[in-house]
């Protein structure tokens, strides 16, 4: 079984069960909570926010600036509602795809939608790989948000070499699921890559491609689809240490308190059932516990049993997002 035919069986939440009803209220807290979970692309960020949103209440917000565009759910790696299991998600594929979305706007409409969720009594958690939106938000020059809100930064790791293969397996798995046709339509001779959801990795890479692939001959096509593949993998790849090299600023300069989950050994397993193991005691379990200590002050046992973060069984396994 190849590594990411191993992720996508295995992204299933592994955290079912509420936290003893006790809600987020003013009682408990001084400041607003906000939970942020980091990561680079494919680690898993989607998969821990789901986990921790099924064990408190939470309502999650997407901090990815190209999936906060509609349209191209396979080339971003949009979870589906299937895979949000009932969990309400914020600025997630609604926004105009042909428009700017912009840092400002994100903070803007993320500010506005994190008191409307504590307002509801619920944990926002933020997630995304988008970095530099989250340090706009958390960091702003007003110190609107620390002036308001304290916050858990959770950060989903994985060694670059284990990552490397990953994603390009992943693209791989992208074009099996219908890639190119999903980006044939936004496909513009004269289309700008530097605007909107067309800046997404995938859309120029396959330019020439499209250019080309009516009067090409099989061969001819063949050859201009791996380089497309290949430059896409690449670029995915650079991203990736893009990320993770914001992660360490955040950390090291900034001085960010960022707790470290290494899922490096969840991709190294060659089974379901093991790497779905790994997950719950690597990564799901260590971040409940943080989270727990967190909003209230106490280890995860004071509220939910660490014996029901439980595994699904393997005919229940569903496709989830990993980015």
């Amino acid at each position: 079984m190849t590594m990411s035919m191993l992720m996508c069986r295995l992204r299933q939440p592994l955290i079912n069960v509420p936290c003893s009803g006790q809600k987020l209220n003013g009682r408990q807290i001084q400041k607003e909570k906000v939970v942020l979970v980091m990561g680079a692309t494919g680690t898993g960020k989607s998969r821990l926010s789901i986990d921790i949103a099924t064990c408190f209440p939470s309502e999650i917000i997407n901090s990815d600036k190209i999936q906060v565009y509609e349209g191209l759910d396979i080339i971003t790696n949009k979870i589906s509602k299937e895979e949000q299991r009932g969990v309400p998600h914020h600025l997630l594929g609604n926004h105009n795809p042909n428009t700017e979305f912009t840092a400002n706007d994100f903070c803007d409409m993320s500010l506005v939608t994190i008191d409307s969720i504590t307002g509801r009594e619920q944990l926002p958690i933020i997630v995304g790989g988008s970095n530099s939106y989250l340090e706009a938000l958390i960091d702003d020059d007003d110190y609107k948000f620390r002036s308001r809100y304290d916050f858990c930064c959770l950060w989903v790791d994985v060694s670059m070499p284990v990552l490397h293969s990953y994603v390009g397996e992943r693209v791989d798995q992208m074009f099996e699921n219908g890639m190119v046709n999903e980006l044939r339509p936004f496909f513009n001779p004269n289309g700008d890559y530097s605007r909107g959801i067309r800046k997404a990795i995938g859309v120029p890479e396959f330019d020439e491609y499209f250019r080309k692939e009516a009067f090409a001959d099989e061969g001819k096509k063949k050859m201009l689809l791996e380089e497309a593949m290949n430059e896409m993998k690449l670029n995915t790849w650079k991203l990736a240490r893009k990320q993770l090299g914001k992660i360490h600023r955040l950390r090291n300069v900034k001085r960010w308190e960022i707790h470290r989950l290494d899922a490096t050994p969840v991709f190294r397993k060659h089974g379901v059932e093991e790497a779905n193991e790994a997950w719950k005691k690597l990564v799901a379990e260590p971040s409940a516990m943080i989270v727990a200590h967190f909003l209230y002050n106490k280890t995860t046992a004071n509220v939910v049993s660490v014996s029901d973060l439980r595994v699904p069984s393997s005919d229940t396994v569903m496709t989830a997002a990993t980015c």
